[in-house]
């Protein structure tokens, strides 16, 4: 199964916002936009690994961190992301890590 992290992504959302419309209208069922989520979850997951190779640098003092069910999870304060030729800072930033190879997203149904 793949992580539903993305769904909370604009585009997972919109996703989430158009599904419950055709629903609502009573032009698809519940179970398929269930099925539809999932794989939209899938398909991100895969992307991501196979699409994505921009690195970013970030450093600063660490305010709390978390491991739980195979997910870390860090607070981090003062933070500056640097990335070839940019510099942005912000205060506070919360990473999500999960180990993406023990999704089942590389699998085809």
């Amino acid at each position: 199964m793949a992580y539903q992290l993305y769904r909370n992504t604009t585009l997972g959302n919109s996703l989430q916002e158009s599904l419950d419309e055709l629903i609502q209208s009573q032009q698809i069922t519940p179970q398929l936009a269930l099925q539809v989520l999932l794989q939209f979850d899938k398909a991100i997951n895969s992307a991501l690994v196979q699409r994505v190779r921009n690195r970013v640098n970030f450093r600063r003092s660490l305010n709390t961190y978390r491991f739980c069910d195979n997910v870390w999870t860090f607070v981090l304060n003062d933070v500056e992301f640097r990335e070839v030729t940019e510099l942005i800072k912000v205060d506070k930033v919360k990473i999500v890590a999960c180990d993406g190879k023990n999704t089942g997203s590389n699998t085809t149904d």
